[in-house]
């Protein structure tokens, strides 16, 4: 009587225990998290997620206070937020939108949880696809897009809208807000400066942060003062270390200075001691930027590397691989010289981004890819690009803040950035510390994204499964 009286008082007392345990969608074990803003390992923790976020973070040893779906031994593995793409475009056109669907998985593949969509031409299903990732009913990264982008009359780009005064600034923003878009992008291609420093002077009252390209007729004081949010792509940035930028613009507004002319007048014109100036002048105004290597360095060197052979193509869709055309067939007609050149550019562009690091200027990682964009290749990109970033003279610690902290901190974004508890539950697990060599961000153990698991399988599975698509 005695033993069974016994018997029943510990079977009760598991029954106690275990309704005491806290129930849990995932934890994570014996997991070195990483530290970004500091580089720091902390070795031995635990991360407990729950509907899509971390719940806390603790150590291991506090594992039997949880019953969870599922359990992931991080033993010998280094844990980060997930990764951000803070600049690639959806696009192509309707004929293309499976094709450009069928790269979502591409993102999640290399631990990539979140993009930036810096605009394009098929903005109702980049919307749309926005809105089911958010609800779970799609899988894919986190999207944030500016929808269409603004530009001048009859410019080169499609989908774009299109203006040319103070009144149809204020319309087009307010289509853009109607459909809730999360940043405005405005590009150079037509505009006319003063409707452009009309449109971020508009967009700022609205709330809305401001990303884009800067027409060369304007200098970077002028649109910092205006309130550009952000700068995408090195060019601008060249120029605007150029020690007779304002002459330059003066000649570019009157048409008497354009193409490789002024590329080659700012060249022979940059001067450190101006352009360390300008930038800390951005920076005084909260200008970030974008530096998008990836695209530049690709076309710059295409005579050493054509891509034409590049595994990963059997990833992206036939009629995707057609937009890259254009840009390879003039890359293809430069002579020598040309090519020479190009390169020139590229490696004085790139240089700059310690300069920018040294002025305060906030720097966030993105690659350009998508369509148009030759052989930048969704998902795979962005390592490549914080490979060329490192390569340019920031170290790995800073690209990996470029990406996984400044991105989210550019967008107002403070439920990301970190592991800490009420963060959301997109983590990266990597067997190697990318803190010594960038390159381990592509040693990828498994992906989280609102708390959905991606180990090796699955990812193997994803991949397959896009190109079974591409084909």
């Amino acid at each position: 009587m005695k033993k069974i009286l016994i018997t029943v008082l510990l079977s009760m007392q598991v029954v106690v225990l275990s309704a005491q345990k806290q129930r849990v969608d995932l934890l994570i074990k014996n997991a070195d998290i990483i530290n970004i803003k500091t580089g720091k390992v902390i070795p031995g923790q635990l991360l407990a997620i729950q509907n899509g976020r971390i719940l806390s973070v603790s150590h291991t040893k506090n594992a039997a206070l949880f019953q969870a779906k599922k359990t992931i031994d991080a033993a010998h593995k280094f844990v980060i937020p997930g990764l951000w793409d803070n600049h690639m475009h959806f696009g192509g056109g309707d004929s293309l939108i499976e094709e450009n669907k069928n790269l979502l998985p591409l993102f999640l593949a290399h631990g990539i949880t979140t993009v930036r969509d810096a605009s394009a031409d098929i903005s109702p299903s980049v919307l749309k696809w926005r809105n089911e990732i958010n609800q779970g009913t799609l899988a894919g990264p986190t999207i944030f897009t500016s929808g269409p982008k603004l530009e001048g009359y009859k410019s080169v780009w499609l989908g774009d809208l299109e203006i040319g005064t103070p009144e149809e600034v204020t319309k087009a923003l307010d289509s853009l807000q109607k459909i809730k878009v999360d940043f405005v992008k405005i590009t150079d291609n037509t505009i006319k400066p003063e409707i452009y420093l009309e449109s971020i002077r508009q967009a700022r009252k609205r709330g809305f942060r401001i990303s884009g390209h800067v027409p060369n007729a304007l200098t970077m004081a002028q649109v910092a003062e205006a309130g550009l949010s952000s700068v995408e792509h090195m060019s601008y940035i060249l120029k605007a270390g150029s020690k007779n930028e304002k002459e330059i613009s003066e000649q570019a507004a009157a048409g008497t200075l354009k193409g490789k002319a002024l590329t080659m007048k700012i060249m022979e014109t940059f001067d450190s001691t101006t352009a360390l100036a300008t930038y800390r002048n951005m920076a005084k105004h909260g200008v970030a930027v974008t530096p998008t290597l990836s695209l530049p360095y690709i076309l710059a060197y295409l005579d050493q590397d054509d891509h034409k052979k590049d595994d990963y193509l059997q990833y992206i869709g036939k009629g995707l691989q057609k937009t890259y055309v254009g840009r390879v067939e003039r890359a293809s007609k430069d002579d020598a010289e040309a090519i020479a050149f190009r390169k020139a550019v590229f490696e004085k562009s790139s240089s700059l981004l310690p300069l920018l690091n040294k002025a305060g200027v906030m720097i966030m990682a993105g690659t350009d890819a998508g369509y148009l964009n030759s052989y930048a290749y969704p998902g795979i990109a962005l390592h490549k690009e914080m490979e060329l970033m490192v390569k340019a003279g920031l170290t790995p610690l800073q690209v990996l803040q470029a990406s996984v902290i400044n991105s989210p901190k550019f967008l107002g974004k403070k439920e990301y950035g970190s592991l800490e508890a009420g963060k959301k539950a997109d983590i990266l697990i990597l067997d190697e510390n990318p803190v010594l060599n960038i390159s381990a961000t592509q040693k990828i153990f498994t992906v989280i994204s609102k708390g959905n698991v991606y180990d090796r399988q699955k990812i193997a599975k994803m991949l397959e499964e896009v190109k079974a698509k591409a084909k």
